[in-house]
């Protein structure tokens, strides 16, 4: 009967001072109540409203009465030689994400999810394999920078987990005004970047709304390859893509940077890297090239280091900056949604 109860309650974690102002006048209890509140959830990470000492006893146990602060432990972690660790955490409705810290040096990254499953079925990556389960809360996606052990370590975060951003675009925007709100974590929009297909009209929506950097998935600059690989060029292609890009200024502190993962024989010839310059011709940007690591019932190969080496200073030489990105964590299940997908099969199995 307890867990029911607190079940009903309404999570405060994930949401705006506005919001919380409206939560303290609907409970009656003062205006600056508010931004005590905001203080404890987006600088302490309380777990619990009791933990809220300069509220009255009186006024947190009004507020314990509708409200919960949300925060959800991961109930899983896998740790690589390397020091990265992947960990799953449960949504507010039971479902699960994968999240993956990676620390390198003074720098510690988090690479964070914001759907459960995908839709837009890319032929390399596990997730889309999952189908589309639903959109993650602004409080499911910052509780996994909440409730991260190493929270306090972290110096970037990158939105390149499960699903794409875009297709939650109201909740990935709520989440990053948070982290970059003066009552919330006060991060630069600098040090948060996110990823995307490119979905017509969420794309350019977030570029007018942020100013976090923006990562584009490209795996190749040719349309009917890209079409095979990823279904999503069928609605705005590579190209639309990069025109939109183009009406933004990347000239000072805010990237614009390419993912592409590369395939043996498919996405890495002479070809592909002059396809890219004509393609990006005229706009700031850098690429990051992608070992790809095999996933099961998929048939492609990665390519070998020494043609990802000539990819890269053939583009290098043209004038874009490109980097071969370290591979990480590959003794963890390496590819986005293997742990998740290891999970919600146990959990459809234990009720059956």
């Amino acid at each position: 009967m307890q867990d029911s109860k607190e079940n009903a309650k309404k999570v405060l974690l994930g949401m705006t001072l506005d919001e919380l102002k409206n939560v303290v006048g609907e409970l009656e209890m003062p205006g600056f109540t508010a931004s005590q509140i905001a203080r404890w959830l987006y600088v302490s990470h309380v777990r619990s409203i009791d933990e809220m000492t300069d509220i009255s006893i009186k006024n947190r146990s009004r507020l314990s009465e509708k409200y919960k602060v949300g925060a959800l432990s991961p109930i899983e972690s896998m740790h690589s030689k390397d020091g990265t660790i992947k960990y799953l955490f449960p949504t507010e409705n039971g479902k699960f994400v994968e999240t993956v810290f990676i620390p390198d040096g003074d720098r510690a990254t988090l690479c964070v999810s914001s759907q459960v499953g995908c839709k837009m079925n890319c032929m390399f990556c596990q997730t889309g394999k999952q189908g589309f389960e639903g959109n993650l809360t602004a409080a499911d996606i910052l509780n996994q920078i909440y409730s991260l052990p190493e929270q306090e370590q972290l110096t970037n975060i990158v939105f390149m987990g499960q699903g794409e951003p875009m297709d939650n675009l109201d909740n990935v925007l709520r989440a990053t005004d948070i982290l970059t709100a003066g009552y919330g974590y006060a991060w630069s929009p600098k040090r948060i970047t996110v990823s995307s297909v490119g979905i017509k009209n969420k794309l350019k929506r977030f570029l007018d709304e942020s100013e976090c950097h923006i990562a584009i998935s490209m795996h190749s600059p040719i349309h009917e390859q890209r079409e095979m690989l990823m279904p999503a060029e069928r609605q705005m292609t590579i190209k639309e893509v990069v025109e939109l890009l183009k009406q933004y200024d990347f000239t000072h502190q805010r990237r614009a940077s390419f993912e592409y993962t590369m395939f043996d024989g498919l996405n890495d010839t002479t070809l592909h890297a002059r396809e890219i310059v004509k393609l990006v011709s005229g706009l700031e940007c850098r690429f990051n090239l992608i070992r790809f690591h095999q996933i099961p019932n998929v048939e492609l190969h990665g390519t070998d280091n020494k043609k990802m080496e000539n990819f890269r200073d053939y583009l290098t030489k043209h004038g874009i900056f490109t980097t071969i990105r370290a591979s990480r964590g590959q003794d963890i299940f390496a590819a986005c949604g293997l742990l998740s997908t290891a999970k919600k099969k146990k959990t459809e199995n234990d009720f059956k």
